[in-house]
């Protein structure tokens, strides 16, 4: 039988897990900040002892083993689609681990809840700054260029991106009234990118430009 100051010190070692997660999201706005992952770990964390203590003495796990497939809804919330690009996997990723450990927690594993704790840290902040980095080398932007009609307007912005040694590929060509619209996918370093759109600003004949 598991004693009251175990189940207290198990469910306060939850708190600190959720807690110092959910200040690292909260620190970089993210959806699930500190109170989510707080109430993820602990709910967790209670829901293992629970299991551990209703179950026994067959089925310890009967409880807890849904947990984890619950814990998929929350997770769903945060994915959301926009500019093209699927967001908030990571956070989903992380409610997910977050309520693993305070299963951890819950089932007694203090050394390995905390040890996974810090490495879990570790990829959140350490590998964000080395994606930052090899973005900043290789970045992706969609170019909506609106200008004035004229023969060769969309192929002089093709050129701007060669000089500025940015891959493109044309989605989209199209005109409206007197406007001629062109969409690309730019792909290059943030640099080239900076000085294409400082040029591109500066354009007299652009009406209209989304980058």
């Amino acid at each position: 039988m598991i004693t009251t100051n175990t189940i207290i010190t198990r469910l306060l070692l939850a708190i600190v897990i959720g807690g110092i997660i959910g200040a690292e999201r909260e620190y970089r706005n993210k959806s699930a900040g500190s109170r989510t992952m707080i109430l993820i770990s602990v709910g967790s964390c209670l829901i293992t002892i629970l299991s551990l203590t209703i179950g026994l003495p067959n089925n310890p796990d009967r409880i807890a083993s849904n947990i984890i497939t619950g814990i998929g809804f929350i997770g769903a919330g945060v994915i959301f689609k926009s500019d093209d690009k699927v967001r908030g996997i990571t956070t989903a990723a992380t409610i997910w681990l977050t309520a693993a450990l305070g299963m951890g927690a819950g089932a007694g594993f203090y050394i390995i809840s905390l040890l996974t704790t810090v490495i879990t840290l570790v990829v959140l902040i350490v590998f964000s700054l080395l994606e930052t980095k090899i973005d900043s080398f290789n970045q992706i932007r969609t170019y909506k260029i609106v200008s004035a009609l004229s023969t060769n307007q969309l192929k002089k912005f093709e050129e701007l991106f060669i000089e500025n040694h940015l891959k493109f590929k044309n989605t989209k060509k199209y005109r409206i009234n007197n406007d001629l619209i062109g969409v690309w996918v730019v792909q290059g370093k943030q640099v080239d990118h900076d000085n294409l759109i400082a040029f591109i600003l500066k354009d007299p004949t652009v009406t209209d430009f989304e980058f």
